[in-house]
Parts: structure tokens; sequence; C-alpha cells
């Protein structure tokens, strides 16, 4: 079984998690050991996230990574370590080639949900594909982003929601669309700790993680979603980027038992 089948064949569901943006070893490390904990405790699939580069910013002073070839070099020796499939963001089809060596899941970021050639070279890599639904998008548009994918023959494709722009500076997110975007027959993914940011609020973003649990346990409910996205972070005030929305990552146990007792009664 491959990691594309072992993700999408996953019960109670699978999981994205890691820190927003690669920091210091030791942060990263304490981070994978926990996750890795949760993993086998609650017998949850789990790849792990973080980006080597984050090039959507509320503003230039905002921490962007440590660059493609550091950040690969510390997944790589995590990955290595740990034994677990690894997710980082690709933003350009230039970065494409190199992420593909180190990385089993590329990731479209919302903002580049529409860029038809990145999202092919990425795909043509044969690695998994997890495009996130832009803000502005709606849940029927993702089947023509998946379709860009499917067309270089890669049918690995995952499907994330995010929540859409709500006014300015808020995100709602719109429950039908995980059956809408099911329709296109690939595996959704909630993205929990994004859809509870406020946007650009000044020179960085706001959010709310106080009601990440709730929001999850409600999208799974739903018997739509195959998957959770939820960044975490040891010290979420002191994270490099994010710190306002990501998940303290000693509370994130009680979300996971909460979601997979939802899953197993809905079943």
């Amino acid at each position: 079984m491959n990691l594309y089948q072992k993700l999408t064949q996953a019960q109670p569901f699978f999981l994205i998690a890691g820190p927003c943006v690669i920091e210091e070893y030791a942060i990263m490390k304490e981070v994978a050991d926990k996750l890795c904990e949760l993993s086998e405790k609650l017998s949850i699939p789990l790849v792990f996230k973080a980006s080597y580069s984050k090039a959507n910013r509320s503003s230039v002073a905002s921490a962007s990574g440590p660059g493609i070839d550091d950040g690969l070099e510390v997944l790589q020796k995590l990955k290595d370590e740990f034994g677990f499939a690894v997710l980082t963001d690709v933003h350009e089809s230039d970065e494409v080639e190199k992420a593909a060596k180190v990385c089993d899941i590329l990731q479209i970021p919302a903002f580049l949900s529409r860029q038809t050639f990145l999202i092919q070279a990425a795909a043509q890599t044969s690695r998994i594909i997890n495009i996130k639904k832009g803000q502005f998008m709606a849940p029927e548009d993702m089947h023509a982003a998946a379709k860009k994918a499917s067309s270089t023959g890669n049918e690995q494709v995952l499907l994330t929601e995010r929540g859409a722009s709500f006014g300015y500076h808020n995100l709602v997110v719109d429950f039908r669309s995980f059956p809408i975007m099911a329709e296109s027959g690939f595996p959704i993914v909630y993205d929990v700790t994004h859809s509870l940011q406020r946007p650009s609020i000044g020179k960085v973003s706001g959010g709310a993680p106080e009601y990440a649990s709730m929001m999850a346990s409600a999208a799974i409910a739903t018997g739509y979603v195959q998957g959770l996205f939820i960044e975490t972070h040891p010290n979420p005030a002191q994270a490099l980027s994010d710190a306002a929305s990501m998940l303290p990552l000693n509370g994130l146990e009680a979300l996971l038992i909460r979601a997979k007792r939802i899953k197993e009664t809905i079943e």
C-alpha cells in the first residue's frame, strides 16, 4: 500500500501537522516527538508539515523561513530520524523538482490555487499534491483545480478547505463545501488552524485557536473529511509565523480524541 492509499483509507482520519515555518531543530524535534507519540497512541496516520519559505506574508518584516536549501535539509533530517512522510509548500515551478526529492506531498498554497503551471509542475513529479482552496474560490471551483493536476496522469490529489473571505480580516467555513469538493472524487482535508485566522490585521494575521477543537469536530461530523490539517507549536506566542492561530502542542491530543470519537460515532 502506497502513502496515498494509506492516507485515503485511514481510519478514523489522517493528520497533517507541524509548525507553520521551519524553526530551529530543537523545536522541530519537540513537535515531531509529540506528533509521533500521538499518532501511535491514537492510531492516526501522520504527515509532518512545515514550510521552508512563506511567500505570502502580511509585512516585509515578517519571518519567511530559512529558504529552500536549508529548509529541505531540516525536513530530510526529520524524515530520516522519525520515519514519517513530510509535506511542504511550493510557490514557483522552479522549486518543485528540488522539493520533490525530499517531500512526499507538495502543497499548493491557497493564494496560488489557480496557478495552472505550478499545479501541473508539482503533479508531474508523481508526488501527492495537496491543493488548498483559495479564500476567493467557491468549493466547486476546486474540481477544475484538481483536473489540472490529474491531467498530468497523477491521480494522487488532496483538496483542502481553509475558509473563505468574509468581509475584511475574517474567514468563514461553509460546511457545504466538504460534500461539494468531494464530488471531484478526491479526498478532502480540513485546515483547522488557517480557517481560524484573521488575515492581515496590521502587520500580522490574528487568529482564534480556541475554536479549533469545535471546528475540527464539526468538520469530521459531516462525514466528508478524511484528513485534518493543524499547525501546532510548543509555544505559539514565540512562533516565527502564524503565532496567533497555531494550536498549542499540549492541546492537540484532546482535539484529536474528540474528533476520533465523533468519527467512530457516525460510522
